[in-house]
């Protein structure tokens, strides 16, 4: 399935800038950067859950906030972009940039 994830870091501390790469570099785990702050992740309902309980750990729940959209098995039809896209089909294999 693909699941979009986005996340707002505070980052006006040395604190909130550390947790903001963590939480970046946990992500790059399970999909690709499509944005400053969203990831697509083709994930199965298991690698969720473990991405899931990786970011809750790293967050601060006052001050951070993460949001996942479910798009499915079938998301292709739900994207729609404008702009300068460098789309990528996550479930066409391996990206090697």
């Amino acid at each position: 399935m693909l699941v979009l994830v986005t996340y707002d870091v505070e980052t006006t501390t040395s604190s909130g800038r550390r947790r903001l790469r963590l939480v970046a570099k946990e992500c790059v785990n399970y999909g690709q950067r499509v944005q400053n702050s969203v990831f697509e992740c083709s994930i199965t309902p298991a690698q969720l859950t473990e991405l899931k309980s990786k970011l809750k750990k790293i967050i601060d729940e006052e001050l951070d906030s993460i949001r996942f959209y479910y798009l499915g098995k079938n998301w292709e039809r739900r994207v729609e972009s404008m702009g300068r896209d460098n789309t990528y089909n996550p479930d066409e294999g391996i990206l090697i940039i």
